[in-house]
């Protein structure tokens, strides 16, 4: 039986994180070539070496600079060719409080990194890309609700679902799907820090605070994230496109 991936180009960022490393694994299982993207130059050398693989290679690139971006992608492209799929999966998370204190610099800075990194991850990306290829964008449950303090996260989120729309329509006639990802709390470092600022600041458990929301009442796995990025990466989504992929255990519903 053929592999889902077999002889795809994927371009994952935010690839030293656990979402990324779970997908960069499932994708090189289903037969891709990866180049991993990420910021943290230690962090993305430790994950190339985990998965220990000739199909994978790392790229330490800041997504918010343009000129990181395009050398990825012409790097990629000089090793393997025409790139396949995209996941634009960088991200942070910025602070919580309220609005008038809310600093104008953590704004700034979540947007560069969540709005503009998948700008020009796609600016430089689609160039380059075989036609029916896939673009996934981590979004968040975040980019479906409104919570008071997460100012930048929450808008930075629902700023990429608009995104997505917009160029969802200008790839169609390429047959290039472009959708959003949507987990909910993951049980990975990213959420931890989350839940503890948040726990802090509400004076309870941030943890348990989240999984009284979620109907499933628990975190996910980062790699029940990376089953849906495939599921939207491969051939499965074929008809698939201008979608929110809602990934919470319910927390949304």
């Amino acid at each position: 039986m053929e592999k889902l991936l077999s002889g795809k180009v994927c371009v994952l960022t935010g690839g030293a994180g656990s979402i990324g490393l779970s997908t960069a694994q499932l994708f090189l299982a289903e037969g891709a070539r990866v180049t991993l993207v990420d910021l943290d130059e230690k962090r993305l050398a430790d994950a190339v070496a985990e998965l220990d693989s000739p199909d994978v290679v790392g790229a330490v690139a800041d997504v918010s600079d343009a000129r990181d971006v395009e050398a990825c992608f012409r790097e990629t492209v000089g090793r393997w060719g025409k790139v396949d799929v995209i996941f634009s999966n960088a991200g942070n998370f910025g602070v919580i409080a309220p609005i008038v204190d809310y600093p104008e610099s953590a704004f700034d800075q979540l947007y560069a990194t969540h709005v503009k990194g998948a700008m020009l991850t796609c600016k430089y990306g689609v160039p380059v890309m075989n036609d029916g290829g896939s673009i996934i964008i981590t979004s968040s449950v975040a980019g479906l609700r409104g919570d008071p303090g997460v100012y930048a996260y929450i808008t930075v989120k629902h700023a990429q679902v608009g995104f997505m729309r917009a160029l969802a329509k200008e790839l169609a006639p390429r047959r290039i799907r472009v959708n959003t990802l949507h987990p909910g709390p993951v049980d990975n470092g990213f959420q931890k820090r989350i839940e503890e600022e948040l726990g802090a600041s509400i004076g309870a458990d941030g943890t348990e605070f989240f999984n009284q929301m979620i109907p499933l009442g628990r975190h996910a796995r980062p790699d029940e994230i990376a089953f849906s990025v495939l599921y939207l990466a491969s051939d499965m989504s074929c008809f698939t496109t201008g979608s929110q992929l809602v990934v919470d255990g319910g927390m949304s519903a």
